[in-house]
């Protein structure tokens, strides 16, 4: 089974073809066609490690939707000073699945990952 090591906005993740990641939000159409740089890759007979890219393919993946993560509760407190705040957050996502690794290497500026902010 191979799988691939792809960069997006500062973060990585282990993926493989067919997989749905949630990654964090950027601007692209449900439905349209991105391309990840990828970190590092796996095949049948070893392991490719970029510096700190690999260079060749990318990693070609389809926007499923845009969405919010489950509610984080921030619960700050001051013991013995009656001092209590309670704070919930939401990480905006975005789905993709993905499609092929290691595939044509294309990075076109309209269908690309934004880098990290």
């Amino acid at each position: 089974m191979s799988y691939a090591i792809i960069l997006v906005h500062g973060k990585q993740f282990r993926v493989s073809e067919g997989d749905i990641v949630h990654v964090p939000s950027f601007t692209a159409d449900p439905g349209s066609i991105v391309h990840f740089d990828v970190m590092a890759r796996s095949h049948g007979d070893g392991i490719e490690i970029g510096t700190p890219l690999v260079d060749g393919p990318a990693v070609t993946g389809t926007v499923v939707e845009h969405g919010r993560e489950r509610k984080i509760i921030v619960f700050k407190k001051k013991r013995k000073k009656q001092y209590k705040r309670t704070h919930g957050h939401r990480q905006n996502f975005t789905a993709v699945r993905i499609e092929s690794i290691g595939g044509t290497g294309d990075h076109s500026a309209e269908s690309s990952a934004p880098a990290a902010e």
